[in-house]
């Protein structure tokens, strides 16, 4: 008996330590596969973190189906939908909690998730360089908290230190983001493209006082490329 109670005792941990290595690999592969596929983390500051959730894992492995997978993101950068110069938007966290993940092709390395669920914020400091860029202006435009955010758009105080002093707006509505900004400039409104999984969108947009943070919810979402 105590014979067999130490190899029970051994092959757990050979397991648990089997588990650990096998998911370890998949988080990695996990990462690169959304960092080529959406760009997250695509810059030289940036990071980007799979964790497959729950344990065990090789169970989960083996059936193709995961209960849980969170991913963290930040510091990359997307860019407006007219390409302008300097026109590029830095993100600075981005989060998704993906639930009840399947992996539907292993070739083309796809899989659907019933649900996901996440954050998006643009720090002040990247959007008032941001709109300084874009506004061709000589004096540092500041943005900064306003109050007051209506469902999926959220208001910004903008500011140049002197004359100006306007309340602009962020609508994340699809997968955009549009920024408009009263007396900073005569043409249309910015607007920036986000990479998230299909059938994604945005939800909400609120000012807070470390900056935009931005929801949102996907159902039957796709990953990667279709099978």
């Amino acid at each position: 008996m105590k014979v067999l109670a130490i190899t029970v005792v051994v092959l757990a941990v050979l397991f648990t330590v089997a588990d650990r290595v096998a998911v370890h690999f998949a988080d990695q592969e996990a990462a690169r596969l959304a960092k080529e596929k959406y760009g997250y983390g695509d810059a030289n500051d940036g990071y980007l973190h799979v964790s497959v959730e729950g344990f065990p894992f090789l169970t989960q492995a083996l059936s193709r189906d995961f209960d849980h997978v969170s991913l963290d993101a930040g510091k990359f950068y997307v860019d407006d939908e007219t390409n302008t110069q300097g026109g590029y938007l830095p993100v600075d966290k981005l989060h998704i909690d993906l639930r009840g993940v399947t992996v539907t092709s292993m070739t083309s390395r796809s899989a659907e998730a019933n649900l996901a669920e996440g954050t998006l914020t643009l720090s002040y400091k990247e959007l008032s360089d941001s709109l300084t860029r874009l506004a061709h202006t000589s004096d540092p435009l500041q943005v900064s908290q306003a109050p007051g955010s209506n469902g999926q758009q959220a208001n910004l105080k903008v500011t140049n230190g002197t004359t100006l002093n306007t309340t602009g707006t962020l609508l994340a509505q699809g997968t955009e983001l549009t920024l408009t900004t009263p007396g900073v400039h005569a043409g249309p409104a910015y607007t920036w493209r986000v990479e998230l999984p299909a059938n994604t969108g945005f939800t909400s947009a609120r000012s807070t006082a470390d900056g935009v943070e931005i929801g949102f919810v996907g159902h039957l979402v796709t990953l990667g490329s279709r099978p």
